[in-house]
């Protein structure tokens, strides 16, 4: 239903699949059946002479894929839905982007696996992509990244090129490099045999150990939750894999070791260790007497006797 010429003088980072045949028409339009803009992801539309009339025998299937068609003249036109995924190019050629079968769910958002994978490809680098969804301890689903690559691509620069393309809840939790990818014996991709990513798979920055004692306890914490070696005073709790859910565990154990009641807004605020620290330290004096530590200054500032 789309066509393109290839030759040498049209080389290109990614191959599109080209515009519309002659007797097709295509459409990339969102959930709500509008057409995108370009350069957005739309779910593909075929519609003119080339659409059948439906499923032979399987009227459900039928209804579900073959609807309506608004942007056509004749009377019970109708739109095949393929499922594909793909968006525009500014020069009016399409890029497929994968499949809308491949929608996953990550901290309340929808998440198109697909769109993540073909951002990660047009990393210089990066040769091929595998993005899924994993289930941590707690059940929740994290965004996992797999690439080839000759070598290993830093964690962090990986998760700038993705942030500057893709919403923070599209970036991947962790990018785990690999020499190629698992196949089953018919020679398809095997998902269920891709490694769960160990602790260089995300991004910490140099390390820098904390420089008191809150720091420290909150570290330890954050270690424990999060699953990681160690953390460093520098650390972002997202960018090491951390979520809403692990979040929430982070505040129980902040309120049942340091006693302190901080709001699990603050963490979303202040996710770099030592700003969060600082939030705790600050909610720690709040909860002295006012008196009592203007006593407690005053002292301080007495020379020391003897």
């Amino acid at each position: 239903m789309t066509a393109m010429h290839c030759g040498p003088e049209q080389a290109r980072a990614t191959v599109p699949i080209g515009r519309a045949t002659p007797n097709s028409r295509v459409y990339l339009l969102d959930p709500a059946g509008h057409p995108v803009p370009v350069g957005v992801t739309g779910e593909l539309y075929i519609g003119g002479d080339s659409v059948c009339r439906g499923y032979l025998d399987r009227p459900g299937l039928t209804a579900d894929r073959f609807v309506p068609d608004p942007f056509g003249t004749e009377p019970g036109a109708r739109l095949y839905r393929t499922g594909d995924l793909g968006r525009w190019l500014p020069d009016g050629m399409m890029e497929f982007l994968g499949r809308n079968d491949f929608q996953v769910k990550v901290r309340g958002f929808r998440v198109e696996l697909g769109e993540i994978e073909a951002r990660l490809r047009e990393h210089p680098r990066v040769r091929e992509t595998v993005v899924m969804a994993r289930a941590d301890a707690a059940g929740e689903n994290r965004l996992i990244a797999w690439y080839t690559a000759d070598e290993a691509v830093d964690v962090a620069a990986l998760r700038a090129h993705l942030g500057e393309r893709l919403p923070d809840y599209m970036v991947p939790a962790a990018f785990v490099r690999m020499e190629s990818f698992p196949l089953t014996p018919s020679a398809k991709l095997d998902r269920k045999a891709l490694p769960d990513p160990e602790g260089d798979a995300y991004a910490a920055r140099e390390y820098e150990a904390p420089v008191d004692g809150t720091e420290e306890a909150l570290a330890e914490i954050w270690a424990a939750v999060l699953r990681v070696e160690r953390v460093g005073r520098r650390d972002d709790f997202f960018a090491l894999g951390g979520h809403s859910l692990s979040a929430v565990r982070v505040i129980s154990r902040v309120r049942q070791e340091l006693g302190v009641e901080v709001a699990l807004r603050e963490l979303f605020a202040r996710p770099v260790l030592k700003d969060f620290a600082q939030e705790i330290l600050d909610l720690q004096l709040a909860q002295f007497d006012p008196e009592a530590l203007a006593g407690l200054l005053e002292l301080a500032r007495e020379p020391a006797l003897g």
